[in-house]
């Protein structure tokens, strides 16, 4: 396992990751003209999640399933053991679990969103609420199926978008103990942490914060539940910011972080490089309550859903988290590209975190009002003058509340993931070009607003629509610019 506290200096002064990989497969990518790009967002809805890949150049919408294996993943997944009950490859994939993440009992799901449903099911009822230091999509949609409600509990630093501090993941330690002293202990399942905070840039934890988390929990009773789809990363960057931690194994860290957790769910899309999940914990009785929906919801208990190409793989992968020259490669380039944007005078969420660059579009788009979605609009204006595609984290990725009312969101982002060992120096500098450019004409973006709206996770399904004809002007514009240049 390599060792990165040494950092590779060049001798010409530059400062620019360096891949401790080499490619042996490729995937051919396409960048059509903007003329077919504007096409394509009609046709989209302008929701860059319903775009076709056939349009899209550089896809940086998400992290979730497209992070590059290895060729001991690829390797793997032909010992597979196809056995519908009592696979081999479960035994490895359980195996694997412990001894990575410290956890004797395992729960294959299909992916992460499975792992919230099954955990919502079992311990979410009404009026539960469920107190963490940010919440994920999906999660919130989960808790609130069943009739419970979250309270976030950060810091205010982690709302400061232009900031040094090392962990905005924080969860707040005193807001904490507020939340149980108003709801009661009766009132709260659980205790949620997320590895690393997704909808505020990708922020991490500290573990003296955890420490802190779990002494709440134990004084109350209360069990502590980890998602650690971004638990390799957040140990990463531990190692780099804390330092009790600068000497310590990835292994050491990430277990320290996991033995806190009375229960670990992950997807496995993030967490080690292939299509699955997990959900895994020391107590015999929570694995039991938990154990009868698997197969309810899922598959059999040893295959959770997923194929067993994909277990074994996930196996592999988990493995692999603990190889620092694994896990650095996607943070050192998010650190690259937030750097490069930020030198520029474009806002950035600061420090770089982990999954992507993110692009504050309540700053780059402070003309466009939060009731007309800024970071769903700044997604759709790059993706028209690049081809790149990224995610809206912002007011479209919110829900409506129970009356019906839009609830819009702390920051309006638009992230662009760096999935690990995926794309080249050369295309994240092109992604930093075409975003200097987009910038200096931000005045031509404009607003949107929903033609379709789906009730729930309305950011995955939905259609909406410009509300003047700023597509247009802006391409115009960037024909004028780049002339015939795709």
């Amino acid at each position: 396992m390599g060792n990165t506290n040494q950092k590779i200096k060049f001798y010409s002064g530059e400062n620019i990751p360096l891949e401790l990989h080499k490619v042996r497969i490729v995937q051919k990518l396409h960048l059509v003209p903007i003329e077919r790009r504007l096409e394509a967002l009609y046709e989209a809805g302008f929701n860059t999640f319903r775009l076709s890949t056939k349009d899209v150049f550089l896809d940086m919408l998400t992290d979730s399933g497209t992070n590059a294996m290895s060729d001991h993943q690829l390797a793997a997944m032909m010992e597979a053991d196809d056995a519908y009950a009592g696979s081999q490859s479960f035994d490895r994939y359980q195996k694997a679990v412990e001894e990575v993440l410290g956890k004797k009992y395992l729960l294959p799901v299909h992916q992460g969103r499975a792992a919230e449903n099954v955990i919502s099911n079992a311990l979410v009822k009404k009026g539960s609420v469920v107190p963490m230091n940010y919440h994920f999509t999906t999660a919130l949609a989960h808790i609130t199926q069943y009739g419970g409600k979250i309270e976030e509990l950060l810091y205010d630093e982690a709302y400061v978008i232009n900031s040094k501090h090392p962990f905005k993941g924080n969860m707040n330690i005193e807001k904490l103990e507020d939340c149980i002293q108003r709801h009661g202990v009766s009132k709260i399942p659980y205790i949620r942490v997320e590895a690393s905070t997704n909808l505020i840039g990708g922020q991490p934890f500290s573990i003296a914060n955890l420490r802190e988390v779990r002494a709440v929990a134990d004084k109350y009773g209360i069990r502590l539940v980890l998602d650690a789809s971004l638990l390799g990363e957040n140990a990463w960057l531990v190692k780099q910011r804390e330092p009790e931690f600068k000497d310590a194994s990835m292994k050491d860290i990430i277990q320290l972080m996991t033995g806190m957790a009375d229960l670990v769910y992950f997807s496995a899309r993030k967490l080690s490089s292939a299509r699955g999940g997990g959900i895994c914990t020391n107590d015999v009785a929570l694995f039991k309550e938990l154990q009868p929906l698997i197969p309810l919801f899922e598959g059999f208990l040893t295959y959770g859903g997923m194929s067993v190409r994909e277990v074994e793989a996930i196996a592999v992968g988990l493995y692999e988290t603990l190889d620092e020259t694994m896990i650095c490669q996607s943070p050192q380039y998010i650190e690259y590209l937030v750097n490069a944007l930020d030198r520029k005078g474009i806002p950035v969420v600061t420090p770089a975190g982990v999954l992507g660059c993110h692009v504050d579009a309540m700053r780059v788009c402070e003309h466009i009002p939060q009731t007309a979605y800024p970071a769903g609009a700044l997604a759709a204006a790059f993706f028209l003058i690049s081809g790149v595609r990224g995610m809206e984290r912002g007011s479209v990725s919110n829900q409506r509340d129970e009356d019906g009312n839009e609830t819009y969101a702390d920051m309006e982002l638009l992230r662009l993931a760096v999935p690990r060992r995926v794309f080249t120096l050369s295309q994240i500098k092109y992604v930093e070009d075409r975003m200097t450019w987009l910038y200096e004409n931000r005045h031509l973006i404009g607003g949107l607003k929903f033609v379709d709206e789906p009730p729930v996770l309305r950011f995955f399904m939905g259609g909406l629509a410009p509300l003047t004809d700023w597509p247009e002007k802006l391409m115009s514009k960037f024909r004028e610019d780049f002339g015939d240049s795709l």
